[in-house]
């Protein structure tokens, strides 16, 4: 039975806000935090995307203007009738691509129609050749660009603040634990370089997917044809004459690629969706890479590990004590969500044809939505890493947890060596029973078996199971990874 709606007259005369009076289909950014509010969610909105599509549209122009393809001042006056971008309605260019499957047929004819008001001639050149793929994604490519752009100065903000917390804890001794379970001692120092170091190599990929991101240009079927028919002369000439027009297509290409500021494609891209697929393994790297971060900050904020904790925590609805690590949370939701998007995006690549039915247009969506979800992310990142709070005591502390058996290792090793490895394993694993059994640390066990005396004092016991003893070479790893610059090369020893 369906149930009736409670909302009463009052509540609706209060649900006349924003939504109400503006777009209620409108996306907030209510269901995603972690992009809400950010420079990237503006960068990849649906007003980005109406001015890079505009921006594709005009570039296209200014490249043929530039060519003699079109008279001189054209691009002037389309670029004055694109130049608010307030007036092509997303909402209205939404709902008009249903019929074609795309926003850019509506919006090449508004953009027209804009045109027209100023100059019917100078209407005659857009979108002239074009096809809409090429306008669509080329404007993603544009969207991208300055979504990856701000990607990389969050990214370079959090390797910044994470190479200091790995400098200031070179030799801060905490547990290292694998498969859940303390291991052997580590630096917390070691672990921020190591937090680092995938910071760098997603920096690295994203960098070098945003300086070969290609301009779209190939018309109806990839061949470039009506840019050259169209730049052809009226009165027909001799065969001899027209040599050069057999390169139109190709310096229109190399035209429009300098007008947007993109790179020049081997080929036109409209199956071959490499760039789109590039783009999505970065992003994927990028959001895994800031997910580790976040995984690990998750674990050492428990309360009962202590180790770290947020600058500023986020509040509880119910629970006024707690601090919850809220941009770890965002992040480690980021990491979830990206790969199965970029799953779509590499499942785009099987596309038929010469343009694809579907697999194009499934790309849209997800690529928008792993942009800003990275954005997201390493804005929260970056803020994450400036303000996180190390607790040494606490490390200290946890590090004694195991009354010294998180150094069996090193007491195997030294036992080894007086008195042969079987003999050593056999004492140090009767001692770490013993300590455990009656409570009491690792060393004064050790001490109570007859076959260890007269090979090792109580004294040296006592300094062989301090954790902080038995770092390896956790600082000169530290220093190490620290010698990496942005470039993703490191100083030569």
């Amino acid at each position: 039975m369906r149930r009736r709606s409670s909302l009463t007259s009052g509540d609706a005369a209060a649900d006349s806000g924003p939504a109400a009076s503006g777009d209620a289909a409108a996306d907030v950014g209510l269901l995603a935090p972690v992009r809400a509010g950010t420079a990237v969610e503006d960068a990849t909105g649906d007003a980005a995307y109406v001015r890079a599509l505009l921006d594709a549209e005009t570039a296209l122009v200014r490249a043929q203007e530039s060519l003699g393809h079109a008279p001189a001042g054209t691009a002037v006056t389309v670029a004055s009738a694109a130049a608010d971008a307030t007036r092509f309605d997303p909402r209205s260019l939404a709902l008009r691509a249903r019929s074609g499957g795309n926003p850019v047929i509506p919006l090449a004819a508004d953009l027209t129609a804009a045109v027209v008001e100023r100059s019917e001639e100078a209407a005659a050149h857009v979108h002239r050749g074009a096809t809409s793929q090429d306008i669509l994604d080329t404007a993603a490519m544009l969207v991208a660009s300055g979504a990856l752009r701000l990607i990389l100065a969050d990214l370079d903000r959090a390797a910044a603040a994470l190479a200091l917390i790995a400098a200031e804890h070179r030799n801060t001794p905490m547990a290292g634990r694998t498969l859940t379970q303390h291991a052997v001692p580590t630096t917390f120092g070691l672990k921020a370089a190591g937090w680092r170091s995938l910071v760098l190599d997603a920096r690295d990929r994203i960098a070098t997917v945003l300086d070969t991101l290609p301009v779209q240009l190939g018309g109806a079927a990839g061949t470039l044809a009506a840019f050259a028919a169209f730049a052809e002369p009226a009165e027909p000439v001799a065969d001899e004459l027209r040599a050069t027009d057999r390169d139109t297509g190709l310096s229109l290409v190399a035209a429009y690629a300098d007008a947007t500021g993109l790179t020049v494609p081997p080929l036109p891209w409209h199956t071959l969706r490499t760039p789109v697929a590039d783009l999505a393994g970065a992003l994927a790297f990028t959001a895994g890479a800031l997910g580790k971060l976040a995984a690990d900050v998750l674990v050492l904020s428990r309360t009962e590990i202590g180790e770290v904790s947020e600058s500023t925590g986020g509040g509880s609805s119910t629970m006024p004590h707690k601090a919850n690590p809220a941009r770890a949370v965002l992040i480690a939701s980021a990491a979830r969500q990206v790969p199965a998007l970029a799953g779509i995006l590499y499942g785009a690549l099987a596309a038929e044809d010469e343009r694809p039915p579907g697999a194009w247009h499934a790309e849209w969506q997800p690529l928008r939505e792993a942009l800003r979800t990275v954005g997201g992310a390493a804005d929260a990142a970056a803020a994450l890493a400036e303000g996180l709070r190390a607790h040494p005591g606490r490390m200290r502390a946890n590090l004694g947890a195991t009354g010294g058996l998180i150094v069996s290792e090193r007491l195997t090793a030294a036992l080894s060596a007086r008195m042969g490895r079987a003999a050593a394993r056999t004492a140090v694993t009767g001692g770490a029973a013993r300590a455990a059994r009656e409570r009491i640390p690792l060393h004064e066990a050790l001490a109570q078996d007859p076959a260890l005396a007269g090979i090792v004092s109580p004294g040296e016991l006592a300094t062989l199971t301090d954790p902080s003893g038995y770092t390896g070479s956790a600082g000169l790893l530290v220093d190490r990874a620290l010698r990496r610059h942005h470039d993703g090369g490191t100083v030569p020893e």
